[in-house]
């Protein structure tokens, strides 16, 4: 990793925006997980309200957590860090905050279209036509930037945090046009079978292809950094890269294992599941050995603990995903609220925490000030880690009960009280997640618009 300059890059604008725009939709995105888990509880609350049944509050659920809270803070880190490791500004401000607020018009079509029941119908794949062309249109912009600042490069060698951010993008807005069937307008999707082959091509790599990859890269730069400590292994960092380009792009049919897809197309995704243990450690070795004896100092930086602990989370998510797509595993398992426990683990525990961890670190670096709390910062560490481990001890257990009972020819609504309390406690502690959203968003809007003064 190249030395800091002393040279002053102009405003960041782009980041700032991505960083605010994170803070923002997390609050709406919590919101609605709240609203949908109120709804298991209570499923009347809302009956005579089209716009927030539950069959509209998940999927837009599910989308401003993928779109609106992870992906943007992971790019808000990415806008700062990656003109600082190719020592240039980045190639256009005004690109890039042009690219904010056309992600942030369709995010509000993602919320209207589907509160009025617009929808495709397809799992991480329900958005229109023409907002499939923005998600499209973004990435591509994003992707533009940030290879016009390469081309523009000072520093020759590339670090690995810029391999991984530009593979995010422009690989993203291939499998997202893939993914929706772009180019069948009336229906965004396929018939049959092939649909679903290439559903879950898409459905997976949003994860696999935008989600770790982004992650990977703000780690990457932010442990080094906080730690003073150089990157323990350049080459691990390529061997996880490249492995994790090409294992985990074939996985996504281990979602379908269960359904008359071609035999070896489920070989290969069980094998490549499996094989994900390469990547992964190559990752996390890389990262822990250079954080080893440094713990202090990423204890002492609130941007790197959420970073740090998001690793752990990698840890975690992806053992028990490999799991998962083993056959005698996933009877048990699949269709049942183990699987919702899993998702929390790795978008909000992996993601969500390296993309937190990615705003509070660069949010000083962006405005030349301390964090306007670091306090506010350090409790919404804490609600977060609470509240997805909840998640994921009482999901696990649910889906647990879920599936032995299925496996066992009970009917679904005997099943449904003895995991009601199950519920409630989600509910809960998803009121936990949103009120650290909402003092996050509180914390990361003083931070960046406050033109003095801060406090401890």
């Amino acid at each position: 990793m190249i030395a800091d300059t002393k040279e002053i890059f102009e405003n960041y604008a782009t980041a700032k925006a991505f960083c605010l725009t994170s803070a923002f939709w997390m609050m709406v995105a919590t919101f609605y997980g709240l609203l949908g888990a109120t709804e298991l509880i209570a499923p009347d609350l809302t009956a005579n309200i089209g716009g927030i049944v539950f069959g509209r509050v998940r999927p837009t659920h599910i989308n401003l957590v993928l779109f609106g809270f992870v992906t943007p803070g992971l790019l808000g880190s990415a806008f700062y860090f990656i003109p600082r490791l190719l020592g240039t500004p980045l190639y256009s401000e005004r690109l890039g905050v042009a690219t904010a607020l056309a992600w942030n018009a369709a995010l509000v079509a993602l919320v209207a279209t589907l509160a009025m029941g617009m929808t495709q119908g397809r799992e991480y794949a329900e958005l229109i036509w023409p907002i499939d062309l923005a998600v499209v249109a973004v990435f591509a912009l994003a992707f533009f930037n940030f290879t016009m600042t390469v081309a523009r490069r000072r520093e020759k060698i590339l670090y690995v945090s810029v391999w991984y951010v530009l593979a995010a993008c422009i690989l993203t807005a291939c499998t997202y046009a893939l993914g929706n069937v772009i180019w069948r307008p009336n229906t965004g999707a396929l018939v049959g079978i092939p649909d679903a082959i290439l559903l879950w091509f898409y459905g997976h790599n949003i994860f696999g292809l935008l989600l770790t990859p982004l992650s990977a890269g703000v780690a990457y730069y932010v442990i080094p950094r906080a730690t003073r400590a150089p990157l323990y292994s350049h080459t691990l960092s390529l061997l996880g890269f490249w492995s994790l380009i090409v294992v985990y792009t074939h996985v996504g049919t281990h979602h379908l294992l269960q359904v008359p897809v071609p035999t070896w197309l489920k070989v290969v995704a069980i094998v490549d599941s499996v094989a994900m243990v390469i990547p992964v450690m190559a990752f996390l070795i890389n990262i822990w050995y250079t954080a080893k004896g440094k713990l202090g100092e990423i204890h002492a930086d609130v941007g790197a603990k959420f970073v740090f602990t998001g690793t752990i989370m990698y840890f975690f998510v992806s053992i028990q995903g490999s799991f998962m797509a083993l056959p005698d595993v996933q009877r048990v398992t699949h269709f049942n609220n183990w699987v919702v426990a899993h998702a929390h683990i790795g978008v909000l525990g992996f993601a969500g925490m390296i993309a937190l961890g990615g705003i509070y670190y660069t949010i000083p670096k962006l405005t030349g000030r301390p964090l306007f709390s670091r306090f506010l910062a350090d409790f919404q560490y804490w609600m977060v880690l609470i509240g997805m481990v909840g998640f994921t001890i009482v999901l696990t257990i649910a889906g647990l009960i879920q599936g032995n009972a299925w496996l066992n020819g009970e009917t679904v609504y005997r099943v449904l009280p003895e995991i009601h309390v199950y519920y409630v406690t989600r509910a809960g502690l998803g009121l936990l997640i949103f009120t650290s959203a909402l003092l996050g968003f509180y914390n990361v809007t003083r931070s960046l618009l406050a033109k003095r003064g801060a406090m401890p």
